[in-house]
């Protein structure tokens, strides 16, 4: 979604993502609606959170991995696949997006 891989997600990627799915008439009022949903900037975890909070809690893993591919110049196959191990994967092929977040943004949670 980062169009211009300037590190944060604005008006003209979200219009230049819109038009690669096929959709050029979007208003703004439309896009500045989407983007005061965030508390500040739209960066890589502002983002997560964001989808996050749009979630019923899981989603498709295969689905997931292919957006964060498309991110390929932020993350490889292998750190995918590793981050993948802090979460719950269910026998519908989904993850439970919310605990995996939180790992994301928060770190991983230590036993005592």
């Amino acid at each position: 979604m980062d169009q211009n891989r300037d590190g944060f997600i604005d008006k003209e990627d979200l219009k230049d993502t819109y038009a690669s799915l096929g959709k050029i008439h979007v208003k703004d009022d439309e896009l500045d609606a989407m983007l005061r949903e965030a508390s500040g900037p739209i960066n890589f975890t502002m983002f997560l959170n964001l989808f996050g909070e749009k979630l019923n809690g899981s989603i498709n893993k295969e689905y997931f991995k292919r957006l964060l591919m498309s991110q390929a110049d932020k993350m490889t196959a292998d750190e995918v696949e590793q981050m993948f191990q802090f979460a719950a994967i269910y026998a519908a092929g989904n993850l439970d997006y919310k605990a995996l977040s939180y790992v994301i943004t928060h770190g991983e949670e230590k036993e005592e």
